[in-house]
């Protein structure tokens, strides 16, 4: 576990136990119990220093590799994938699901958990929708998958496979049960670099490549943002399907980058490139430009997913500026090599080199 992951959660239980000490002493009950799939990883931190903020009695269950010792949380070592001796005999008031992606595997611990679990909040993603050139709400149609016994997660797979696993939970726990679709989560600890690489471009100045135009509706959510949401329906044992993003058309790529700018002070350039030319300059590995896509065709309607039911109950997206600022101090501690080695965004070579063609386009 790295020293900023550790942190959040060392600093989640300290004020746990002040704020738990109080309401126990107030009200004379057993803390409630919470048990979660995972709870080392992205999600799982910020998830359990809420949880435990608010006097949830936690159990991680996970392999172990990240941390096996959590201060102040139960840790059960298993695997998802069949390994769930561990969980047997428990009984929990709630159970969120955070690392569920395999739908055979999901139904074995579903169903092994329903009899003995009240709630169970299943984590899911908007890719569980079946198409995105037209903007999705919660009734859209999701994604099928051929063969329910998949193990292979892909692109092409990735979205059926989330849609089959939810329709397990909901067959388990029925109305005892919500699925959050997150679109794109962000903020510190994010291991995929995709909204990160641009705060971080951004405060390296210079000239850079942005694609699209100011104008590209974009949707994130901070996943500060998102464990309070999914706690607030835990406690509340909401049932149904929530879309989890930022309001459809309140972020832009240019309210992006002007952000990033004014959080970094940086004298930026930005160079917006046409998505006809990028889809002819780059390789399809290297359109790594999340959270924008393209605004044409098939994933013409991705960023703007619909989200009246979240808000509805309770879905808020704190400033943009306070994810940047957020996400550029945790970055500062990173290892030196994953600070120089993004896994997402261009390189500066590949960056120079696309700049480059883009300006010849009007000079050769």
């Amino acid at each position: 576990m790295d020293s900023t992951r550790r942190t959040i959660l060392k600093a989640g239980a300290g004020t746990a136990l002040a704020l738990a000490a109080g309401r126990l002493a107030a009200t004379e009950a057993a803390p409630r119990t919470l048990l979660v799939l995972g709870g080392t990883g992205f999600i799982g931190p910020h998830l359990t220093e809420q949880a435990l903020a608010r006097g949830w009695k936690l159990t991680h269950f996970n392999r172990g590799r990240r941390d096996a010792d959590v201060e102040n949380v139960e840790t059960l070592l298993g695997d998802r994938n069949g390994q769930l001796d561990s969980l047997q005999g428990r009984r929990w008031d709630a159970v969120v699901d955070d690392t569920g992606y395999i739908p055979k595997f999901v139904r074995m611990s579903s169903d092994l958990l329903a009899p003995n679990t009240g709630y169970y909040l299943f984590i899911s993603s908007i890719s569980a929708y079946a198409g995105f050139s037209q903007p999705n709400d919660e009734s859209s149609p999701r994604g099928v998958l051929e063969n329910p016994d998949e193990e292979q997660i892909t692109d092409i797979s990735y979205g059926p496979m989330k849609a089959l696993c939810e329709d397990y939970v909901r067959q388990a726990f029925g109305t005892r049960s919500s699925i959050v679709r997150p679109g794109y989560i962000v903020g510190p600890l994010d291991p995929s670099d995709r909204f990160t690489y641009y705060p971080v471009r951004v405060a390296r100045g210079g000239e850079m490549a942005v694609p699209g135009t100011p104008a590209d509706p974009i949707q994130v959510i901070d996943v500060r943002d998102l464990a309070h949401f999914m706690l607030d329906l835990v406690e509340r044992r909401v049932d149904g399907s929530f879309n989890a993003v930022t309001p459809p058309g309140a972020l832009t790529m240019g309210g992006m980058t002007d952000t990033c700018q004014r959080v970094s002070g940086a004298d930026t350039r930005f160079t917006w490139i046409d998505e006809d030319f990028l889809a002819r300059e780059l390789k399809p590995e290297e359109m790594n430009f999340a959270p924008w896509g393209p605004m044409r065709g098939a994933e013409a309607g991705a960023a703007l997913t619909a989200i009246t039911r979240a808000v509805a109950e309770g879905l808020r997206s704190r400033p943009l500026d306070e994810t940047f600022r957020d996400t550029l101090a945790w970055h500062a501690t990173r290892p030196a090599e994953r600070q120089a080695q993004l896994r997402s965004g261009l390189s500066p070579e590949r960056e120079a080199r696309l700049l480059a063609a883009w300006h010849a386009r009007t000079t050769g």
